[in-house]
């Protein structure tokens, strides 16, 4: 692939490559834009099937990142990391350690924590060699699991959008559908349920699957099943892509809103979704709640501010619903409008020179 030309396509600042055979450590730090600040990003690891297909996901992730700090009104730019392995088999200190120095590197540049594959206990053998991390065990002097505020800020987007669709924010007796039921998810799940909810869960780890919706009293179907579900919102919350053209016909619902990273396959499948009267959630705005977190916790952290903040995707998304709705527009297509002028005006007052930085 031409790295340089995939980089220009979305503006990316930086692209690294980081190689430490002892331990086996195989990672990439992508950082798209800093125009707002350092970037920040969660560590993903995943067994890539190619090294081509590790690129294209660390550059979509980090530009997602981007967005998602400017939509959500926080002052860090967009970057994350990647390590290209399993994490049930090729996760280790020396690994985690070696990813940890890498960071330091940066000198501050890039700020990262948990992502898909990775808990916040990784992250304190990483801390060995590195300050640039968030979301730490409490017991180590960070925030914790992220996931609880990625799930809190999720549940409040979700009634957003039934407020908007149904004018009324009330999810009791709505049928959802929970695509994958891991840290997010199933944390979503139980907040849905308690709001009465009727749920149906699907995951690749069918144990999980089943094992969520004993607690839930949900049911389960399979993975490949999921798109054909008769529902009132569907919620993907595993890996990116699901909104694809296979999918979009076969979506039976009012609503697409949940925790997943690049949800769409190309911004033309969140312009489908309009066309089939299918209101979708951007996904960097919705699922915010982790990033605010984190950027909490870098001013000192409180949780009740972070639920607080968190709970205002809620309105951030109505004001997206009624600029999409006015412009004529896909929601995604509003969002990025809003995202990309605050860092437009943002970066401009950046390039003035400040004595020492």
């Amino acid at each position: 692939m031409g790295i340089f030309d995939e980089m220009g396509k979305s503006g990316h600042e930086q692209l690294i490559f980081c190689s430490h055979s002892p331990s086996r450590l195989r990672c990439l730090i992508a950082i798209h834009n800093t125009a707002l600040g350092p970037a920040l990003g969660g560590c993903r690891m995943w067994p890539y099937s190619c090294e081509e297909e590790a690129v294209r996901d660390a550059l979509r992730l980090s530009e997602g990142m981007t967005w998602k700090s400017a939509v959500s009104g926080v002052n860090f730019g967009g970057g994350k990391a990647i390590i290209w392995g399993d994490p049930q088999t090729d996760k280790s200190e020396a690994c985690l350690r070696a990813f940890g120095r890498f960071v330091e590197g940066l000198r501050g540049r890039f700020i990262t924590g948990t992502d898909m594959g990775t808990v916040a206990e990784d992250f304190v053998h990483a801390r060995a060699e590195t300050a640039h991390l968030v979301a730490l065990p409490e017991a180590w002097g960070g925030s914790g699991d992220s996931s609880v505020t990625t799930a809190f800020g999720v549940w409040k987007g979700i009634k957003a959008c039934a407020q908007w669709t149904w004018g009324n924010a009330s999810l009791k007796g709505r049928m959802v559908v929970v695509q994958g039921v891991g840290k997010v998810g199933s944390r979503l799940a139980r907040h849905l349920r308690d709001e009465g909810a009727r749920l149906v869960v699907a995951d690749i780890a069918p144990e999980r699957a089943r094992r969520v919706a004993v607690e839930l009293g949900a049911e389960v179907v399979d993975p490949d099943e999921v798109y054909d579900v008769e529902c009132d919102i569907f919620s993907p919350n595993a890996r990116g892509g699901v909104i694809n053209d296979q999918t979009v016909p076969r979506l039976k619902c009012r609503v697409v809103a949940g925790g997943a990273n690049n949800q769409l396959a190309e911004p033309r499948h969140g312009d489908a979704l309009r066309e089939r009267g299918i209101l979708y959630a951007p996904d960097y705005v919705i699922n915010a709640g982790g990033l605010i977190q984190v950027a909490t916790e870098l001013e000192g952290f409180d949780r009740h501010r972070a639920l607080r903040r968190a709970a205002a995707i809620a309105d951030r998304l109505l004001e997206i619903f009624r600029l999409a709705e006015q412009e004529g527009i896909a929601t995604h297509r509003a969002a990025d409008r809003l995202a990309r002028e605050r860092v437009g005006r943002l970066g401009l007052v950046r390039l003035m020179w400040l004595p020492g930085r």
